[in-house]
């Protein structure tokens, strides 16, 4: 797939259907555990905050999508979970006047386009929106994909440890690190997703051009 062939644009309700069944396809497991997104919810966050919703088109298909909003934790690392973050889903904590991080909701690539670029592409993306909105950072809970492999013997934080130390690896916190997020510590009870045992990695990215 030629890298140059992948179109990154903002997400339209036309695209809606088309997420939905991408999403179906990325996350079987969360697809099944209804941690996923409906068509309302993806309606919710066009109306809110248009300009934070991506999506990524390979020959007039949609083979990748990227959900944020924007929102002040206080204290500025509180623990959370994706519920109380995302107002239950539908962005409806979006907070433009007062808040000072855009959170990354979700990113999903079909399985069929990963490891191509299209999640760096949606990286990108963020930050040179969250650079243009003068925000402070990037933040998100992300998943541990692989952790279900290695709870029977690790911890979550043994786990992060080792994918820190470069002892294991992991699909998510693995590409978040490469992509210049530094790892703050682990959101329990973040989401309901069998294969992380429901937990989570608070990650940050400081923007170098914030002026407060």
């Amino acid at each position: 797939m030629p890298e140059n062939k992948v179109i990154i644009r903002n997400l339209t309700y036309q695209d809606i259907d088309g997420i939905i069944e991408l999403q179906e396809e990325s996350f079987p497991s969360m697809f099944e555990e209804g941690s996923v997104w409906r068509e309302y919810h993806l309606k919710s966050h066009i109306d809110i905050f248009p300009e934070g919703q991506f999506c990524a088109i390979y020959n007039d298909k949609i083979i990748g999508s990227s959900s944020s909003l924007i929102v002040k934790l206080e204290p500025e690392y509180a623990v959370h979970t994706f519920s109380r973050v995302t107002g239950n889903s539908m962005f409806t904590t979006h907070c433009p006047t007062l808040g000072d991080s855009l959170y990354g909701a979700d990113v999903s690539v079909h399985p069929s386009f990963r490891r191509l670029g299209v999640a760096s592409k949606f990286y990108r993306k963020r930050k040179d929106l969250t650079i243009k909105l003068n925000l402070r950072r990037i933040i998100a809970g992300g998943r541990l994909a692989n952790y279900y492999k290695y709870a029977n013997k690790l911890s979550p934080e043994d786990y992060v440890n080792a994918i820190l130390n470069k002892k294991l690896t992991d699909p998510v916190l693995s590409f978040q690190l490469r992509n210049g997020f530094k790892f703050i510590k682990i959101l329990p009870n973040y989401l309901k997703d069998s294969n992380s045992l429901n937990n989570a990695t608070f990650i940050e990215w400081i923007n170098p051009y914030y002026k407060k």
